[in-house]
């Protein structure tokens, strides 16, 4: 494959152009990133030597540099991957969630029908990364959602989200674009940008901070590891039917409060395992003997929240046969690590 990865400078995109290239070593992977503050081009800073691996600052909205990345470098395979993804932040300014999530992807699909249009779309592949938070939210008697479930948003982010999906099918029904769409639960995982739960409310613990959870923290999500994430995404673009929708989910179905009570457990077993980390972090609870949660504070509930999201996987499990599955126990221990472990990297974020 020659792939473009757009966004390939954000959390999901950076574990998948590493998997990627561990994986597929003979693929190329160019990587399109506007580097806004999500995107972490030290993230990557390690594969410039890689002579299969190019970064290219750029803008998706970007049309003719799209077109020129296509034709000039012979790229195949579309995986996009670049969004405004944080709903708060939608709630506060939706205008660059239209701009990125509608206006970006539609500006990638007319570049794409430009460029491998004039060979039939031989050989080629658009892949569009979506979220379960289009599907809106289940009560707790529901069922997951399937590839089938209606679309219902409920923030300006899932909202530019179904945008972009629609778009995505629109250019295969009409222009024939071979185009895949993947719906993934809640990712976590390495080089999260610590705005999102887990390595926000780890941050926070460590520097001694408040840990604030909307309304009841009740609010149940399905937790999906990104190592999982991008082997799916892999076997999409390998055995994926055209045109079809894939879930992804991890089967691991918390609400926020117990996901927080674990993470500070597992904080505070970290502090007993490695005695340098209370001379590191001494602002941290366990530091002088206390718990993380103690850091724990209740906060008016986010407008529009969902309560629950749930993905059912059977599709890509049966027609794909993929199988891979990371505990969230496990996956989110070894997330703690990493970032214990990595504190240049997200010290510098901050």
């Amino acid at each position: 494959m020659n792939l473009l990865v757009t966004g390939g400078a954000g959390f999901i995109g950076v574990n998948f152009v590493r998997y990627t290239l561990d994986k597929h070593p003979e693929s190329r992977v160019v990587v399109l990133d506007a580097l806004t503050y999500a995107g972490n081009r030290e993230s990557l800073a390690d594969l410039e030597d890689n002579a299969q691996f190019e970064f290219v600052h750029g803008d998706i909205r970007d049309q003719s540099l799209v077109e020129k990345l296509l034709r000039d470098k012979k790229l195949d395979t579309v995986v996009h991957l670049a969004a405004e993804s944080h709903v708060d932040r939608s709630i506060l300014g939706p205008d660059a969630f239209i701009e990125t999530n509608i206006i970006g992807t539609h500006s990638l699909l007319k570049a794409a029908k430009n460029i491998w249009g004039k060979n039939d779309y031989a050989d080629c592949r658009f892949h569009h990364v979506s979220t379960d938070e289009v599907y809106g939210s289940l009560q707790p008697d529901e069922a997951p959602f399937t590839e089938d479930h209606p679309y219902r948003p409920n923030s300006p982010y899932a909202a530019s989200k179904a945008a972009a999906d629609h778009l995505v099918r629109a250019y295969h029904q009409t222009y024939g674009l071979p185009v895949t769409i993947s719906n993934c639960s809640n990712n976590y995982g390495p080089y999260q940008f610590p705005e999102k739960l887990i390595p926000l409310f780890l941050i926070n613990a460590l520097h001694g901070k408040p840990l604030p959870i909307y309304g009841d923290g009740l609010q149940v999500r399905d937790w999906l590891h990104v190592a999982v994430h991008c082997e799916a995404l892999d076997k999409i673009l390998e055995r994926g039917e055209i045109g079809r929708v894939y879930n992804i989910g991890g089967d691991a179905e918390t609400d926020n409060l117990s996901v927080v009570k674990t993470l500070c457990k597992l904080l505070d077993n970290a502090f007993t395992r490695w005695p340098d980390l209370a001379e590191r972090f001494p602002d941290a609870p366990p530091a002088s003997g206390n718990a993380s949660i103690d850091l724990l504070q209740t906060v008016d509930d986010r407008p529009g929240h969902d309560r629950r999201y749930a993905i059912d996987s059977t599709r890509i499990k049966t027609e794909l046969d993929f199988n891979s599955a990371i505990s969230f126990k496990i996956g989110l221990t070894t997330t703690v690590d990493w970032y214990l472990n990595n504190e240049p990297w997200w010290q510098q974020l901050l």
